[in-house]
């Protein structure tokens, strides 16, 4: 079976403050799908 998440992030900073990476780790998908990512240029 194949493990597909796919996640709207929105603001890829604030999603990454909050905890993304970790749960990227953990959640041990094949495939996983980021939706509406954003970030804009230094900042």
């Amino acid at each position: 079976m194949t493990k597909l998440i796919s996640w709207n992030v929105n603001g890829l900073r604030a999603c990454m403050q909050k905890g993304f990476l970790d749960f990227f780790t953990q959640a041990d998908a094949d495939v996983f799908c980021i939706q509406e990512s954003k970030l804009q240029a230094g900042r």
